[in-house]
């Protein structure tokens, strides 16, 4: 571990929970840096669809991590793995706190934790995975924990939990325990909500997506010639409107899609923080993002 720097706030939990504006507000209670851990806002360009804070909204605490990949190019987590390392040690290096603020488990666990396999990234290997059938099915049945984390047409991630059972005999989901502690002195923060109320705010949500211009967001990146099929497109909120641009759906369909699909990703995300994550869940029921951030604040300095 890492010693003799600021604990770094690790702020994650469901989409839709109210990540975003906790770690604001937090940041400017311990004179804080963002760094987002969510594997589509890394995209340019990809601002609606993957609820991107605009300048507005981070209320003047410097983000890190946002729009660093044309979304043409392949992201991975080991990429995300070196980058981000880099930016929490300019952090550091200016006496700031570093917050990690995001919903993506993978790049959580690969900035904080040394688990990523070399050879689990091979790139034969992960090509020879994706062209194979059910890769879902067969993860289920070596690492159940990941397979219930990973979306069954997210290939690419299949593909790389699989290489990562294959190389190492063991599921990619025990990783952290073989980890045992994470490179740098991390609290974990967990924000949540209950079913019915997650679920309502996901589809409101959504709906606060469309009226922002959410399908002229993905005409635009269609006509700057990115690929249906690229992992960008792919994205939830995008891959859902590719119908309706074509005729072959309502948009009242499309967007009942995209909420549909959010709310199973929210219950992805949740089954992998209760196996990967051991730290204080937070009730965005019980507190408002302000009260959350001085909850967390003070238990920092407590």
């Amino acid at each position: 571990m890492i010693t003799g720097m600021k604990k770094i706030i690790v702020i994650t939990g469901p989409t839709a929970c109210g990540k975003t504006p906790t770690a604001i507000a937090l940041a400017k209670l311990i004179d804080g840096e963002i760094i987002s851990a969510d594997s589509m806002q890394i995209y340019k360009g990809m601002d609606i669809g993957t609820a991107k804070p605009d300048l507005s909204e981070m209320d003047g605490i410097p983000h890190h991590m946002l729009d660093i990949a044309d979304p043409s190019e392949n992201f991975s987590a080991a990429l995300f793995q070196k980058m981000s390392r880099k930016v929490v040690a300019d952090i550091q290096s200016r006496g700031k706190s570093v917050i990690v603020a995001g919903g993506t488990g993978f790049y959580i666990n690969a900035l904080l934790y040394d688990n990523l396999s070399p050879d689990a990234d091979d790139s034969d290997l992960r090509d020879r995975l994706m062209k194979e059938s059910n890769l879902h099915e067969r993860l289920k049945a070596v690492d159940p924990i990941s397979a219930e984390a990973i979306h069954p047409n997210n290939i690419k991630r299949l593909a790389r939990a699989l290489a990562y059972y294959e190389v190492n005999a063991h599921p990619f989901s025990n990783h952290k325990s073989e980890s045992k502690k994470p490179l740098y002195d991390t609290a974990f923060y967990i924000l949540h909500r209950g079913r019915s109320l997650l679920y309502k705010a996901i589809d409101h949500r959504v709906e606060v997506m469309i009226n922002r211009g959410l399908v002229d967001e993905v005409k635009r990146l269609l006509a700057e010639g990115l690929s249906e099929k690229s992992t960008a497109m792919q994205a939830l909120g995008y891959k859902e409107m590719l119908p309706y641009i074509k005729g072959q759906c309502s948009l009242e369909e499309a967007v009942a899609a995209i909420q549909q699909g959010s709310r199973r990703y929210a219950k992805r995300q949740l089954t992998w923080f209760r196996h990967q994550i051991d730290g204080v869940w937070l009730s965005m029921e019980e507190y408002s993002p302000t009260e959350a951030a001085r909850k967390i604040a003070k238990n920092i300095k407590t």
